[in-house]
């Protein structure tokens, strides 16, 4: 794969002709932009042409884009948002080091587990035909580019920073006045922490960790003795030492260490140096019949610190005796080894993110308090009472969230709480909620999944805390992961119990519900109370429910209910009516599933999709897809909502459309092989604000919008940075407009939502 950068495309993106895409009368600035907005959106055109691909069979393996393929292409597209020069620089600094945690743990994981296939002989081939080992050969070859292009993307940010008054140093750019200055602060912060490690038959070659960054070293004494040495980087302390501030001067953790080797190896001088890190396979196998899971975990957990190195990066130019000496002692195959020639630890780069330079960053953004709550006077029970209502995060603040469970602590009327948690953060406010109302004397129950990937530690940690309050946690299944997001309060109010529901898309974690666009559904609907009710016994008691009245659970139900719905449109469009859908979500890779979608496709229905990562639908094609079109939305936040709108017999947008909410992504593990949730939106208000705003919103972006192609890779294309034009950018458009749910009583029928008109 070409770098996305260097392809070309057309500007057809397309959706419904002759249904352009207008908003009603409203003060906000979005709003004059919309209507402004150029006929390259999905909106406003006319599906793509479809494409015929030469030699191509629709029934073959073929109609499926390979899915670890398909990964390192949504990574391509969060790289180039770091050439983008309508991105502030330093958060193009962000997307470069976001790029890089992503591509480390694609290696920890998803090629840890094709290479133990590979290994054992696996020849059983992916949907789309390839063996392990012929996937293995592919990724690599794309990611080396990829980090490749990482390099030359840095050696730009770097040029560009220092314009900016940032400056990355090296240990041979110090003066006489900065080693002052860095040996009083290697002294101080570093040098107690650093462990230096002589290599020689006395002193074999150290454990080195997962994500273990080293510097390796030849050195030489009076004598003329060599010596072989490594110092361990230290992960606990700050990559980057900073000097001076006017402008800012910044010195790589590996840069100070070479420049005060007198005192780690007095009376040696240096020869040469290189660094390298290791990542190692982090997949973790728990014992299915294990007796005690936490205990299970906290074994597993020192097992993957421990795992199988699966990549190695090396300094180019290394010592050839050094690189020999690490790779053999690492026991790492020169296939995978990696010569970086620039800087290593790319993922590390955030830490030059710095608050203190606003003109470099995004603007601020604080995010709202819905009108209505503030409407009842911050009281969460009284706004929902008054109807649902739903958040989009993070334009309404996740506080609501925090604030609904801190109400329920410590309000007498309360009687039980009963919360998911899947992630989390440190200290988390959530947990600390739960714990004060078990100490209450409410009664609190945790459903806490250990096997929430790298979270696992902290929610062991969270889990004995709620624990020492009194709350009862269990951990659901040993076969599935609890990846719903529930949490249900039950109040007494008069002589009757009312249980209050949140549904949400994205986890109980307020930093990340900063930047994770998310929505959050806020109801006292009693079908959907008792709904929950059932999902909480489900995973506790193993009692599958009978019935659920408004919802749909996966590993039960919810595939089941999808593939229904897809072909009740196809059946409605070979029917001569209107047949359309709408979906948003994070990944679509099951089989199944898309091979519905292209059914209702060849059926005549109209299907416009928003996946942001990974994606194993071929779109446009000729007799099998021509009538779908895929977008993926990567901007200044990371799109997590999971939605899916069906025409039900009418033209999107529509009242009569069935519209859902979810928290899985099309996916076998999560339509199999979780415990998730689809739940379908009543109430007329939300209905809309996901319809005519949320979906309409994302699928009319221009701004941060790539196109997938029939053939591959997708495609973008961005006017010259001297054009004024100001591209629609879905994301302002929610920063600046509320939502139609969360509207008190002042101005609600002000709020802009985009719809279809005849005109």
């Amino acid at each position: 794969m070409t770098s996305p950068q260097r392809e070309e495309r057309s500007d057809d993106h397309g959706t419904h002709e002759g249904r352009p895409a207008v908003l009603p009368p409203a003060p906000a600035s979005s709003v004059a932009l919309l209507r402004q907005a150029p006929g390259a959106d999905f909106l406003r055109t006319p599906f793509p042409e479809p494409v015929t691909l030469d030699g191509f069979d629709p029934t073959s393996p073929a109609r499926f884009f390979n899915r670890e393929l398909s990964w390192l292409a949504f990574n391509w597209r969060v790289l180039e948002e770091a050439v983008n020069p309508r991105v502030p620089l330093l958060e193009r600094v962000r997307f470069l080091s976001i790029s890089a945690t992503n591509l480390d743990e694609f290696y920890t994981v998803r090629v840890a587990g094709l290479r133990e296939l590979a290994r054992a002989g696996n020849t059983t081939p992916s949907d789309d035909g390839r063996t392990p080992a012929e996937q293995l050969v592919l990724i690599h070859e794309d990611a080396r580019r990829l980090m490749d292009y990482q390099q030359e993307i840095w050696s730009t940010l770097r040029q560009e920073l220092a314009e900016a008054g940032i400056i990355i140093l090296s240990h041979h750019d110090l003066t006489e006045a900065d080693r002052e200055l860095t040996r009083a602060h290697f002294l101080t912060h570093v040098f107690p922490v650093l462990s230096p490690l002589a290599i020689d038959p006395a002193h074999p070659f150290p454990f080195i960790p997962n994500a273990g960054f080293s510097l390796a070293l030849e050195l030489e004494d009076k004598r003329g003795h060599k010596l072989s040495a490594l110092v361990p980087i230290p992960s606990q302390i700050d990559r980057f030492v900073r000097l001076g501030s006017s402008p800012i001067r910044m010195l790589p953790l590996e840069e100070l260490i070479l420049a005060e080797m007198d005192d780690l190896f007095p009376g040696y001088r240096l020869l040469g140096s290189c660094t390298f890190s290791v990542l190692r396979d982090s997949d973790l196998e728990v014992e299915e019949e294990a007796e005690d899971l936490v205990r299970e975990f906290e074994v597993a957990l020192k097992r993957r610190r421990r795992g199988e190195v699966v990549r190695m990066k090396i300094s180019a130019g290394a010592p050839p005796d050094l690189h020999a000496v690490v790779r053999e002692e690492l026991e790492v195959p020169e296939t995978d080894v990696i010569e970086v020639d620039g800087i290593m630890g790319i993922s590390t780069l955030k830490e030059l993110v710095l608050d203190e330079c606003p003109d470099l960053l995004w603007p601020s953004f604080t995010p709202r308090v819905p009108e209505r709550v503030q409407d009842h006077g911050g009281d969460m029970f009284a706004a929902i009472r008054q109807k649902d209502m739903l958040l989009h995060h993070p334009y309404e603040t996740f506080d609501m969230v925090v604030r609904f469970l801190e109400q329920a602590a410590r309000d007498p009327d309360v009687l039980a709480i009963r919360q998911t948690l899947y992630r989390t953060s440190r200290d988390s406010p959530i947990v600390t909620a739960l714990c004060e109302a078990a100490d209450a004397g409410k009664s609190v129950t945790a459903l806490v999944e250990l096997k929430a990937r790298f979270d696992e530690a902290a929610n062991i940690r969270q889990s004995r805390r709620l624990e020492r309050a009194g709350a009862h946690v269990v951990y659901g299944f040993v076969n599935y992961k609890t990846h719903a997001k529930i949490s249900t309060v039950v109040r007494r109010e008069g002589d009757k119990l009312v249980t209050y529901t949140h549904w949400g898309t994205g986890n109980y974690h307020p930093i990340t519900a900063r930047i994770y666009t998310d929505l959050s559904l806020f109801t006292c609907d009693a079908a959907l109370g008792r709904d929950a009710t059932r999902v909480f016994n489900y995973v506790s008691g193993y009692a599958e429910p009978a019935q659920l009245e408004n919802l749909a659970i996966s590993p039960l139900a919810l595939k089941p209910r999808l593939l229904d719905m897809i072909a009740a449109e196809a059946e409605a469009a070979r029917s001569g009516r209107p047949a359309e859908i709408w979906a948003k979500m994070n990944s679509i890779i099951d089989a199944d599933v898309i091979d519905a979608l292209y059914a209702a496709s060849q059926a005549g229905v109209k299907i416009s999709l928003v996946v942001r990562g990974i994606c194993g639908l071929r779109p446009g094609i000729r007799g099998l897809s021509e009538n779908i079109r895929i977008k993926s939305v990567v901007g200044r936040f990371l799109e997590h909502s999971r939605i899916v709108c069906f025409g039900n017999g009418a033209t999107l947008p529509s009242d009569q459309a069935r519209v859902f909410i979810s928290s899985a992504d099309w996916m076998g593990r999560n339509l199999v092989r979780r415990v998730e949730t689809l739940v379908e939106i009543m109430n007329s208000t939300v209905k809309a604000q996901i319809v005519r705003q949320i979906m309409a919103a994302n699928l009319a972006d221009e701004a941060q919008s790539w196109v997938i192609r029939p053939e591959g890779p997708a495609i973008r294309t961005l006017p010259d940075p001297a054009d004024t034009r100001r591209l629609f950018n879905c994301h302002r458009f929610f920063m600046e407009n509320p939502s139609l749910s969360g509207r008190g009583s002042a101005g609600a029928d002000d709020v802009p939502e985009l719809t279809h008109t005849d005109g």
